[in-house]
């Protein structure tokens, strides 16, 4: 069944994969990958044009799954997908939702399943578009770039393609996060440092506000 829908996409060419990249973001449970390659060995010199689509339609999809996770839960997601797929996003997204969503933007879990997710978790919607817009691009494009360099030989790398953008993607996610963590830490010291300074300036303020009302008092 979900073969023939993709069958029936393809011969719609960019909006076909359009279509799908939407609807892969959502709840369809084939990743808009396979109809993006399929397309790319057809004409090849169309890779890019086809990444942007498929790019655009994904992060359009993006709020629609957040929505549906918002108002329907985890249900939703294990009526339809792998329950091993859940379950391994799901322990991600307790750990760091944030290298969850851009890891899982480039791994053979379903994207679907970190949107929904997301919504059912209340992860903030403009991080997970954010996120989702860094990781997705990544995707799309490196198959985009793979096959318009590369032509038709670009069919046997392109499986692979996860794989390399896995190695070399989560170093520089574990290094992304570890900065901000830092500076996180920096910012919150230094509103430490400077609470006991306020209400010392306040208490200040308050003894010397005492004694103008004694001197005052005084004079009366």
């Amino acid at each position: 069944m979900f073969q023939a829908v993709i069958d029936f996409l393809e011969d719609y060419g960019p909006w076909g994969l359009f279509v799908h990249s939407f609807l892969d973001a959502v709840i369809f449970p084939i990743p808009a990958f396979f109809l993006q390659v399929s397309l790319s060995i057809l004409n090849p010199s169309n890779a890019l044009w086809l990444a942007t689509f498929g790019y655009i339609a994904c992060l359009l999809g993006t709020p629609v799954g957040y929505l549906i996770g918002k108002v329907m839960g985890k249900s939703v997601l294990y009526r339809f997908l792998k329950t091993e797929w859940i379950d391994a996003a799901t322990s991600r997204f307790q750990k760091n939702g944030e290298a969850a969503i851009l890891i899982g933007s480039f791994t053979p879990i379903p994207f679907k399943v970190f949107t929904i997710l997301s919504g059912c978790l209340n992860f903030p919607l403009w991080r997970l578009i954010g996120y989702a817009a860094l990781g997705r691009a990544v995707k799309f494009y490196a198959v985009g770039a793979l096959f318009y360099f590369y032509g038709r030989a670009a069919e046997s790398m392109v499986k692979d393609v996860s794989l390399y953008i896995f190695i070399g993607g989560v170093p520089l996610i574990a290094l992304f996060l570890f900065i901000r963590s830092r500076i996180r830490k920096r910012k919150e010291a230094a509103t430490a440092a400077a609470e006991p300074s306020e209400q010392a300036t306040v208490k200040t303020k308050a003894v010397a506000s005492t004694s103008d009302s004694t001197d005052l008092g005084s004079q009366l």
